[in-house]
C-alpha cells in the first residue's frame, strides 16, 4: 500500500510540474529574447547612443529628433496609406474569394491552393517577382508597348507619386489567399440547419450572406485586421526588395528608417525611438480590437 500510495504522489507531483519545467525554457527565451530586448530598446531610445549603446538617460532627445525629422513623417504617411489600402483590399478580396469557393464549386481544392501558393513565398521573392513586372524596361510596360500600344505607360515603379501602390499591389496579392483560408474555414464552421432554415423562409442567396453568414464572421474579422494589421506596421523586406524605399524617399515605411538610422547611419537612439513608436502604434492598434472583441463575447 505504500508503496502504491508513493507512486500515486510521484504521479501528482509529475503532473503538476512536468508542463511548468516543459514550457519554462520557451517562457525564459521570451521574456530575454522578446521583452527583454524591447525593454533594452526603449531605455536606449532615452539615451543619446550614436553609433554604440549609450546607457546615462537624456530624456526625451531622440523623440524630439526623431519628430523633427521630415523623413519619418514621410514613412509615418507611407505606412498609414499602405496599411489601410492593404487591410482594405486584402478583406474584400479575401472574403470575395472564400464566398466564391463557399459554393463548392468544381476543382475547389485546386484553386483553393492557387489562392493560398503566394503565402508559402517569402515577402523577398515576391518584392523580387513583382519588381520584375513592375519595371518599365522588362515588365508589363514593355510586353504591352511591344504589341503595339506603343502610348501605354506604367510606371508607377520609378514614379514618385505612385510607388507606394506597387507595395499595395504585392502585398494583396501575397496575403489575400491566407486571409480567404481564414474567412473559408468561418463560413465551413457556420452550422447549415441556420442557412436551411433561412432559405426555407425565401431568403435569397447574397441576403443569406449579406445578413447572417457575414455577421457571424466577426471573430474571424478580428483575427484577420490583427494579423494584417502587424504584417502591414512591420512591412520591411517586401517594400526593400520591391523599391528599397525609393525612388528617394517615396515609399519609406518606418521600418526601413528605424533599420537605417540604427544600422547604416550611427543614429541608434534615434532607430530606437522610431522602434519604439512602431510598438506604441501596435498596441494603439490591438487594444481596442480586444477590447471591442471582449465586450461583444460577454454581450453573447
Amino acid at each position: 500500500m505504500s508503496g502504491s500510495s508513493s507512486r500515486g504522489r510521484l504521479s501528482a507531483l509529475a503532473d503538476r510540474w512536468l508542463p511548468k519545467l516543459v514550457l519554462s525554457p520557451t517562457l525564459a527565451a521570451s521574456l530575454i529574447f522578446v521583452y527583454g530586448f524591447i525593454a533594452w530598446t526603449g531605455w536606449l531610445s532615452f539615451t543619446e547612443s550614436r553609433l554604440m549603446p549609450r546607457y546615462e538617460w537624456a530624456g526625451v532627445v531622440q523623440y524630439q529628433a526623431l519628430f523633427e525629422n521630415e523623413r519619418w513623417w514621410t514613412a509615418a504617411a507611407n505606412l498609414g496609406l499602405f496599411g489601410g489600402l492593404f487591410i482594405l483590399f486584402c478583406l474584400l478580396v479575401g472574403l470575395l474569394m472564400a464566398v466564391l469557393l463557399d459554393q463548392k464549386i468544381r476543382a475547389e481544392g485546386a484553386l483553393r491552393t492557387v489562392y493560398l501558393y503566394p503565402m508559402a513565398l517569402s515577402f523577398v521573392v515576391t518584392g523580387t517577382a513583382w519588381k520584375w513586372m513592375l519595371n518599365p524596361d522588362m515588365g508589363l510596360q514593355k510586353v504591352v508597348v511591344d504589341l503595339g500600344f506603343t502610348d501605354f505607360t506604367f510606371d508607377w515603379l520609378v514614379n514618385p507619386d505612385m510607388s507606394i501602390y506597387t507595395v499595395v499591389i504585392a502585398g494583396v496579392w501575397q496575403s489575400s489567399g491566407f486571409v480567404m483560408a481564414l474567412f473559408l474555414a468561418g463560413l465551413r464552421g457556420i452550422d447549415d440547419s441556420i442557412i436551411k432554415a433561412a432559405q426555407v423562409d425565401g431568403a435569397s442567396l447574397p441576403t443569406i450572406y449579406r445578413r447572417i453568414l457575414i455577421p457571424s464572421l466577426r471573430p474571424v474579422f478580428f483575427s484577420v485586421l490583427l494579423i494584417l494589421s502587424h504584417i502591414a506596421i512591420k512591412s520591411f523586406d517586401l517594400v526593400m526588395a520591391l523599391t528599397g524605399g525609393g525612388p528617394g524617399n517615396s515609399s519609406d515605411v518606418p521600418a526601413i528608417f528605424m533599420y537605417q538610422f540604427a544600422f547604416t547611419r550611427g543614429q541608434l537612439g534615434v532607430g530606437a525611438a522610431s522602434a519604439m513608436m512602431m510598438l506604441f502604434t501596435i498596441v494603439a492598434v490591438l487594444v481596442p480590437l480586444m477590447y471591442m472583441e471582449t465586450r461583444s463575447a460577454k454581450r453573447v
